[in-house]
């Protein structure tokens, strides 16, 4: 490499000296509005440092003489979006079931509210399109274990079924088998009974013999004509709605273990005007509001 200022013949820039194997390298100068630019976020930058919190520390960072804090803003329009959604939701608590379906604002505004919260708090259960899984109850068959009126829906939402909560509902399914009530050869027989009542095929039980043991055992809580009890939350026998499916294996599983299923209680994580929207929306999904 030689170290050789000279004027480029061909575009009349100066060199830098350097010279690589006859390759020469232009002194070219940046172009002012670049440098200017360049200058500007430097000046910007200083300041944005003494204004703005910047510097991590070991159990904090400089806060900037400014004070800003993005953290403290977002909490803050969550308190205020918070504010406004409780002003305009207020008479929804106090508004029964009949008041908002006539009351546009209030019901647009439950139904809003209501799909929202459902999306984020109970559609991994029940399903986006709220039709459930086997053991999670398709809400848009019209089926309630617990009641399907608004009243009764806030209270199951509000409560839960089998949660840790003092107004929880609770109505558990015997484990007929493992709890040595009911021998294997009658939970065969009472599985084919209950399975013609909603139309199926008994299979190899004895269906006379199975409609005796119900009776003794089972319609204590499903009833007499084993249409359910709300009061229980004792499901209908005599449809064709299975929540933990309508095979013969399904039922003497049900009828052997027992069910225990368990739907949190969502006072308390969410607000009372969220729970009633979710109410409201969830009852339009299969109530027909």
């Amino acid at each position: 490499m030689v170290d050789k200022h000279e004027v480029d013949d061909f575009t009349g820039t100066p060199t830098t000296g350097h010279d690589w194997d006859g390759i020469k390298e232009l002194n070219t100068p940046l172009p002012r509005w670049w440098l200017w630019l360049f200058y500007i976020t430097i000046v910007w930058g200083i300041g944005y440092v003494i204004a703005m919190p910047a510097w991590p520390l070991i159990s904090s960072y400089t806060t900037g003489v400014l004070g800003a804090s993005q953290r403290e803003q977002v909490l803050a329009e969550h308190s205020s979006a918070i504010a406004a959604r409780t002003e305009k939701g207020k008479g929804l608590l106090e508004a029964s079931a009949e008041e908002i379906r006539k009351n546009t604002g209030l019901m647009e505004f439950a139904m809003a509210n209501g799909k929202a919260a459902f999306g984020d708090n109970c559609a991994p259960c029940h399903g986006s399109g709220a039709t459930g899984f086997v053991g999670y109850p398709n809400l848009q068959d019209d089926d309630w274990l617990w009641g399907g009126t608004v009243d009764e829906i806030y209270t199951t939402i509000r409560y839960g079924i089998r949660a840790a909560h003092d107004e929880s509902r609770v109505g558990d399914m015997t484990a007929f088998g493992d709890d040595e009530v009911l021998e294997k050869a009658e939970i065969t027989n009472v599985a084919a009974y209950v399975r013609s009542l909603s139309g199926l095929d008994a299979g190899a039980g004895d269906k006379a013999a199975g409609a005796e043991i119900y009776a003794d055992n089972c319609a204590a809580c499903h009833g007499d004509d084993a249409k359910g009890m709300v009061e229980t939350g004792a499901p209908n026998l005599t449809n064709n709605i299975w929540l933990y499916g309508d095979s013969n294996e399904a039922i003497v599983a049900s009828i052997t273990h027992g069910r225990k299923g368990v739907m949190p209680a969502w006072e308390g994580r969410l607000d009372p005007i969220t729970v009633k929207s979710l109410a409201i929306y969830v009852h339009s999904l299969g109530g027909g509001l």
